[in-house]
């Protein structure tokens, strides 16, 4: 009985430890968000007018939603599919390489802490307007794309769906990266929750590092992976060069506001195939099995 209620004990206690982690947040969300986002749900469906007297509000009901969705595919179905390939094409490459730079940066090794301020760095400093900036000078390319000519062998040898998307991802592939630094700092934390001593019992039982790295690092890395797959994928909807971003900072605000309401379900949609592919890859690898 004294056991039961202590493990009742201790779980309270750890659901009153992450309440208090979550409380700012829900704070933050509550004080600051959750009228913003309630008024532009609103106003979605309303025509907005800023007069000098002050906002005159019309009410249009699902006018806007139809105009976008029905009416004008230039708004969102132009700038959104191409959008949509190149986030498919960039979340691989961002977490296979924040998977395999935290590995690295988990050796023991002198300049250890500087190596990972390096990669953390970009991410404090680089914001919308530098990172736009950058691409617009075209600074966020690999130079020997363009020594060895690979975007015309790429647009040769794809159709024009996926040939513009690999382009652009290939244009900006520096800066890509540049952005791995939350994904490679939560894949080392996930890294170091993996004991040492299983690493030595591999390696007496004579297993090599591959083998090592597909049957103890990868496995115990999925949740990790599906916490940045997560992150990846909304981090990548808001990125700077984002299209449909653009169209919903216009003057229009009941238009505006109605096409980030779509935006944010498209999101959604998305995150949900997103985990459900996930879902069906680790139980036909057997990924995370044990835990």
């Amino acid at each position: 009985m004294t056991t039961k209620k202590s493990r009742l004990s201790g779980q309270t206690i750890r659901k009153l430890e992450g309440s208090l982690f979550i409380a700012p947040w829900a704070f933050g969300f509550l004080a600051f968000m959750l009228f913003p986002l309630g008024y532009s749900l609103y106003m979605s469906f309303h025509q907005v007018r800023i007069l000098g007297t002050g906002i005159e509000i019309t009410p249009v009901g699902l006018k806007h939603y139809k105009y976008i969705m029905l009416e004008n595919a230039a708004l969102l179905y132009n700038q959104l599919f191409p959008f949509l390939r190149q986030t498919i094409i960039m979340i691989p490459i961002i977490l296979i390489f924040s998977l395999l730079v935290a590995i690295m940066l988990n050796q023991k090794f002198r300049g250890r802490a500087l190596f990972r301020s390096i990669f953390f760095l970009p991410v404090i400093f680089t914001t919308g307007q530098v990172v736009r900036e950058f691409m617009n000078q075209g600074e966020g390319d690999l130079g020997f794309i363009q020594r060895y000519n690979i975007t015309s062998l790429v647009s040769q040898n794809l159709s024009a769906t996926w040939a513009s998307p690999i382009v652009t991802v290939m244009g900006s592939f520096v800066l890509i990266l540049w952005y791995s630094g939350v994904q490679i700092l939560i894949f080392l934390a996930g890294r170091q929750t993996i004991g040492t001593s299983v690493y030595e019992a591999a390696r007496i039982d004579g297993a090599t590092p591959w083998e090592v790295f597909w049957k103890i690092t990868l496995p115990g890395m999925t949740p990790f992976i599906l916490l940045n797959l997560i992150y990846t994928t909304v981090d990548l909807f808001t990125f700077p060069t984002n299209p449909i971003l653009t169209q919903v900072n216009s003057s229009n605000y009941g238009q505006s506001s109605a096409l980030a309401w779509i935006y944010f379900v498209i999101i959604l949609a998305f995150l949900g195939i997103v985990l459900w592919i996930f879902q069906r890859v680790q139980k036909a690898s057997g990924l995370g099995a044990s835990r």
